[in-house]
């Protein structure tokens, strides 16, 4: 892991097309601003794992499903 210091109005660069910027320090929360494609998605860590663990959960629901018809075809 990169650990690096910034101040306000700093930036750091990631790759050629992502920008992170330091836009302001209140207390033990910083305020970043990322520039970054619009095909590149970016999220707060706790937003993605709930997307992930509500994905998964649609997959093994979907998957529950087609095995109950396909038992259900087997049995008609």
């Amino acid at each position: 892991m990169l650990v690096l210091s910034r101040e306000v109005g700093e930036s750091i660069q990631i790759g050629d097309n992502i920008t992170v910027y330091v836009v302001g320090i209140r207390g033990d929360k910083v305020r970043l601003g990322i520039e970054a494609p619009s095909e590149i998605p970016v999220h707060k860590r706790e937003v993605f794992e709930a997307t992930q663990r509500e994905s998964l959960q649609a997959a093994q629901y979907q998957a529950r499903q087609e095995n109950l018809y396909r038992k259900l075809g087997e049995n008609a």
